[in-house]
C-alpha cells in the first residue's frame, strides 16, 4: 500500500488505527473522534453499520475496534473514498469494512432498506445559502456545506436504511439542534441521548451529539454530562486525552 503525493499517515493512538490524510482535502477532526466514542454500535458479527458522509473514513475506522459488525462507508468524493479504502487496507480491516463511492441520493440502489442496525453521520454543518462564504477548495466546501446533500435528505435516508429499533448517531452544531431534532422526529427517529461539547469552561457549546432510535418511544430523552475539550492551560482535558491517546503518548 503506497501513499500518494502530499499524503501522510496519522494515528488514533487509543485504538491503534492508522488513517491516510492530506492537507489538500478535508481531514478528520475531533468531532469524528467524539462521534465514534459516543456511538454504541451493534456488536455482533452479523450486524450491519453504515457511516454516511464518510469523508476519508475516520468514523468507521474508529468504530471498528468497538464491534465485529460489517461497516460500510458512503462517500461521494472519489479521492476521499479512495483514501478511506486504502486506510481500510492499511489497518487490515478488509474483511470487516468497505467503501461505496456514491451519491447519497442513490443509496437505495446499493444498500438495502430497513436492513441496518446502526447508522452514523458527521454531516456538512452549514446550509448551502447563496450568501454563505465557501472555501475555494471544493473538497473543503463539500465537506462543510450542504452542496451535494442536506440534513433533511440525510435523515430521510438514515431512517430508510435503519431496521426498526435500529440506532442513528449524529454530530452537529448546536445552532442547528432544533432542526436536527425536529427532522429526526418527523422521520420516525426518536431522540434518546444528547451530549453537548464545550471547547472550554465558560464557553458556549460548539458541538452536539445525538442518538436516536427508529420507531422508539418519544419519551425518555437523556442529557448526558457535558464534555469540555480543553483545560484552562489549552491542553486537552482528561476525557479527550483518553479517547485520543488511551494512555499512550503521541509520537
Amino acid at each position: 500500500m503506497c501513499l500518494n503525493k502530499n499524503e501522510r499517515i496519522d494515528m488514533l493512538y487509543s485504538n491503534d488505527i492508522k488513517i491516510i490524510q492530506s492537507p489538500e482535502v478535508f481531514s478528520f477532526s475531533l468531532d469524528a473522534v467524539l462521534l465514534a466514542n459516543f456511538v454504541q454500535p451493534i456488536k455482533k458479527k452479523s450486524g450491519k453499520i453504515v457511516d454516511l458522509c464518510a469523508g476519508n473514513g475516520a468514523v468507521g475506522l474508529f468504530l471498528s475496534s468497538k464491534t465485529q459488525a460489517q461497516i460500510v462507508e458512503v462517500e461521494i468524493q472519489e479521492r476521499l473514498a479512495d483514501m478511506a479504502q486504502r486506510s481500510i487496507e492499511l489497518n487490515r480491516l478488509g474483511n470487516q469494512m468497505d467503501v461505496l463511492n456514491i451519491d447519497l441520493a442513490n443509496a437505495y440502489e446499493y444498500l438495502q432498506k430497513d436492513s441496518f442496525d446502526t447508522v452514523t453521520c458527521n454531516p456538512p454543518y452549514f446550509a448551502n445559502l447563496n450568501d454563505s462564504k465557501k472555501n475555494g477548495n471544493p473538497y473543503f466546501a463539500i465537506a462543510r456545506h450542504e452542496i451535494t446533500v442536506n440534513l433533511k435528505k440525510i435523515i430521510e435516508i438514515t431512517s430508510g436504511l435503519l431496521k426498526m429499533n435500529g440506532k442513528a448517531y449524529f454530530v452537529h452544531r448546536p445552532e442547528r439542534s432544533l432542526e436536527l431534532l425536529t427532522l429526526l422526529q418527523n422521520n420516525r427517529l426518536a431522540p434518546k441521548r444528547v451530549q453537548l461539547v464545550y471547547p472550554k469552561r465558560k464557553r458556549e457549546a460548539n458541538m452536539i451529539l445525538v442518538e436516536a432510535i427508529k420507531d422508539g418511544h418519544q419519551q425518555g430523552i437523556r442529557f448526558l454530562p457535558p464534555i469540555t475539550v480543553f483545560k484552562d492551560d489549552d491542553q486537552y482535558g482528561p476525557f479527550v486525552q483518553e479517547i485520543l491517546y488511551g494512555g499512550k503518548k503521541a509520537k
